[in-house]
């Protein structure tokens, strides 16, 4: 099974994975923008900012190829791939999401964690890295 998690760097450390992608300073952070900073990921307006953003398709498609091949290499066995972001709402759940659809495609089993997405909003000063 190709597992998939996200997860904020501000709640707690990464999550044991045989690649984590660090989203910090790759991505606009949806945070900052009013109308989507209560949402999450997993709502379709944050979740097309995303994905609209330079380089988050790219990054989904590179990381699902390296899952898969990682799982073939583990013939079959289990691996973790991960995704981080200060809060671990927007960029990291948005960029699984994507991840899983992709890698679904190859008929793959997978599982989506989002380890922070229901944790409590971090203060703006958090978000200032």
């Amino acid at each position: 099974m190709i597992h998939i998690v996200s997860f904020g760097y501000g709640h707690a450390a990464a999550p044991a994975a045989e690649a984590t992608y660090d989203l910090r300073d790759l991505f606009y952070n949806p945070f900052e923008d009013s109308e989507l900073r209560h949402l999450t990921g997993l709502d379709e307006p944050v979740y097309e900012h995303v994905m609209a953003t330079r380089g988050a398709q790219p990054l989904a498609q590179l990381a699902a190829y390296l899952a898969v091949g990682l799982h073939d290499i583990a013939r079959g066995g289990d691996i973790t791939i991960a995704y981080g972001c200060i809060g671990g709402r927007h960029r990291s759940v948005g960029l699984a999401r994507r991840t899983q659809e992709i890698v679904q495609l190859t008929g793959r089993e997978t599982a989506i964690e989002h380890r922070d997405v229901r944790k409590p909003l971090l203060p703006p000063s958090a978000h200032r890295i």
